[in-house]
């Protein structure tokens, strides 16, 4: 690895593990929290956008509960990540505000990221938020879901967040340097991975186990994270969280940790997702300027649509149909069926008058469509 994909990436999700957070579960790390910090201003000032993910709220809430070790019980699970949660949001807001940084709260789940209009309004939202130079500060929301304390991972909902705002890379914080050819605990003739492709599937064969009593996932969960990551073409670097400076020198090009790059450009990889993976909830059907924009990789404007065919959510994933009948592109609706159908036929600077409200001047964004012939 010679130069690091950060110093190029603009746009980068920072997910931060619980041993680290929580300085090995003895309570949170303000200190190490502060020096993050003031590495995601150096970030933010170079221009980048940062979204922050962070685990710590369960391990935070057991400590601040007083208890010896992790529960296994779901309930006091939840009661620990709701005690937690609170100083945990606390400490990240106190640390940035040193820097003039404002900051968001956002709980997700999966079931967030499965609801097409659910996915989309995180998205809005978090877009939104970059613009305005806030640092989104993302956890699973372990109060109320019970899968995901299961499971328990942000590494995934460090991907799943990297795939949502098409972000450029993926940046795993640990208490490893990062990725080995085996467990180096066990095996001291284990071999460090500098670069790999993500998905590539004998780095699934050398992860091992979980390496942390803190937090509840290990390298494979890192490795699969990677992986789902690539989906949309973010590549992924895995490394230490206790490496001095280590996100300013990742985003001044030094090669740290385990780098994993997407095979994907992020457009191929997310336009390939669209094309296979998607059940079409409906059907628009178009006008010849309408089908010309979108061979011409225009977006779907309300004008170009003559006709809504089927019952659809904000969100779904529908087809464009040519004036001759054959589907010509595919993508996400920004309205519902019901809202298209008012604003068909209808100009851009009509919506609101028509809507009482304006949620995307397109029916169907660029980025979220692909033409197929």
């Amino acid at each position: 690895m010679s130069v690091s994909v950060i110093a190029s990436a603009r746009r980068l999700v920072v997910k931060v593990g619980s041993s680290l957070v929580t300085n090995d579960g003895r309570g949170l790390d303000h200190e190490r929290l502060a020096l993050w910090s003031a590495q995601i201003a150096k970030l933010v000032a170079l221009n980048k956008e940062i979204v922050l993910v962070s685990s710590g709220a369960i391990a935070e809430g057991i400590k601040r509960l007083g208890w010896a070790k992790r529960p296994k019980a779901l309930n006091e699970l939840q009661a620990a990540a709701a005690v937690g949660q609170m100083g945990l949001i606390e400490a990240y807001e106190r640390s940035f505000r040193v820097h003039d940084l404002a900051t968001a709260q956002i709980l997700l789940t999966h079931a967030d990221l499965a609801d097409r209009e659910r996915y989309l309004n995180a998205r809005s939202t978090l877009r939104t938020l970059l613009a305005l130079k806030v640092i989104p500060i993302i956890n699973e929301n372990d109060t109320v879901t019970t899968d995901e304390i299961k499971v328990g991972d942000n590494d995934t909902l460090g991907a799943l967040v990297a795939n949502l705002i098409e972000a450029d890379a993926l940046i795993i914080l640990t208490d490893q340097p990062g990725l080995y050819t085996a467990d180096p605990r066990k095996n001291p003739q284990a071999e460090f991975v500098h670069d790999a492709v993500a998905g590539d599937p004998k780095l699934e064969d050398m992860a091992g186990g979980a390496g942390s009593n803190v937090g509840t996932g290990g390298m494979l969960t890192k490795i699969l994270a990677a992986k789902r990551a690539a989906r949309s073409g973010a590549h992924t670097v895995i490394v230490s969280g206790r490496e001095p400076d280590v996100l300013a020198r990742l985003a001044a090009g030094e090669a740290l940790g385990s780098q994993l790059v997407a095979a994907q450009a992020p457009m191929a990889a997310r336009r390939q997702w669209l094309a296979d993976h998607l059940q079409l909830a409906g059907r628009l059907m178009l006008d010849a300027g309408a089908v010309d924009a979108l061979r011409a990789g225009k977006s779907l404007l309300p004008i170009g649509v003559t006709a809504v065919e089927g019952d659809f959510e904000r969100g779904a994933a529908v087809a464009c149909i040519g004036q001759d009948g054959k589907e010509i592109a595919r993508g996400l609706s920004n309205y519902g069926s019901g809202e298209a159908r008012l604003i068909a036929r209808k100009s851009t600077a009509e919506i609101e008058g028509i809507l009482g409200y304006i949620d995307e001047p397109e029916i169907v964004h660029r980025d979220n469509l692909i033409a197929l012939g």
